[in-house]
């Protein structure tokens, strides 16, 4: 039986680019998308794809749910035990940017309560329900579950002032201390949960600030000068669901073509 993974924000993007990834390994899909279903259905059908090139079968389903709702977050948990009775990782990956940057001395609440309500509240409700879940599967021996995994998406956003978009960073911030703490309550029970911090990545969020971004990685703002991919994502999301790391749990594993770094 194929492990189960549930990728928030999956259709496009780097939750598209982490779905592809897990497939090639060989896991089962639920692909949440909020809205674009007809990209869900291509993302699901070239995963399914590209499972085949890797001698692997799976299956890919896709289930619309907004992840600030309570009701959608629900009704995804059920949607995965009902199609496929167990989950093997969660990726909590679905996020927005603010609809408009605004300087924080001129930002409204309106942008703030969106972010706020789609990046931290959503994956924070949406873990509980899984853990939840997963806790039974660990305590289940019919299940066939072992060391289930979490793992959430941030950004460098987290740590990085931007005051054209504080409501995101500020969202960003709050969102890494998921990490820790259900990594603290999870140990027990054999339930990683770990962190994925891109940096600037290609994806349709960055296209409006390309050339802006162009300049300053031609400049020398990551020490690998160039864009990063939702493969690269991808990649290190696939390396963990490998067991890759079965000793390390509440890690932040950075994917930002070394931006973090300090440098004189």
């Amino acid at each position: 039986m194929n492990p189960v993974a549930l990728i928030t924000g999956a259709s496009r993007g780097i939750g598209r680019g982490i779905a592809l990834e897990l497939a090639k390994l060989g896991h089962d899909l639920v692909i949440n998308y909020a809205g674009n279903v007809e990209a869900a259905r291509q993302t699901a059908g070239d995963c399914i794809t590209a499972a085949q090139a890797k001698g692997k079968t799976i299956r890919a389903e896709i289930c619309q749910a907004d992840i600030s709702s309570g009701a959608d977050r629900q009704k995804l948990i059920s949607f995965t035990q009902e199609k496929f009775g167990r989950l093997d990782l969660l990726v909590n990956n679905a996020g927005v940017a603010p609809n408009v940057r605004a300087d924080i001395l001129e930002a409204g609440e309106d942008s703030f309560d969106r972010l706020i309500a789609i990046n931290v509240k959503g994956p924070y409700f949406l873990t509980q329900l899984a853990a939840k879940w997963m806790i039974e599967e660990v305590r289940s021996v019919e299940c066939g579950v072992r060391n289930p995994k979490i793992i959430t998406v941030s950004s460098i956003s987290a740590y990085t002032a931007s005051t054209n978009r504080g409501d995101y960073c500020v969202s960003k911030a709050a969102l890494s201390m998921l990490t820790p703490l259900f990594a603290a309550r999870l140990a027990e029970y054999g339930i990683n949960v770990y962190e994925i911090r891109p940096g600037v990545i290609a994806t349709d969020m960055t296209g409006a600030v390309k050339e802006k971004y162009d300049k300053l990685i031609a400049d020398g703002l990551t020490p690998i000068q160039r864009w990063g991919t939702p493969e690269d994502i991808g990649r290190a999301v696939a390396a963990i669901a490998s067991d890759a790391f079965p000793f390390s749990t509440g890690e932040v594993i950075n994917v930002d073509g070394g931006f973090h770094l300090r440098r004189l």
